[in-house]
């Protein structure tokens, strides 16, 4: 038997929590360009990127 949607959702929702981190860490010690690489890896990970991206100061807009 398969596990329920909420089961799933919150699977996704860990999982993104964790890549965001990751992407997090690199973006300390990342140059202009891997910011740019980075923000668009968020941008596709996230609806609630651009508040990601802002908070992380990874684009300054």
């Amino acid at each position: 038997m398969g596990c329920s949607e909420r089961q799933k959702e919150i699977k996704r929702r860990r999982q993104r929590k964790r890549k965001v981190a990751a992407i997090a860490t690199r973006a300390k010690k990342a140059s202009a360009s891997e910011k740019e690489v980075l923000a668009r890896k968020l941008r596709g990970l996230t609806p609630g990127a651009e508040g990601l991206i802002k908070k992380l100061e990874i684009e300054k807009s």
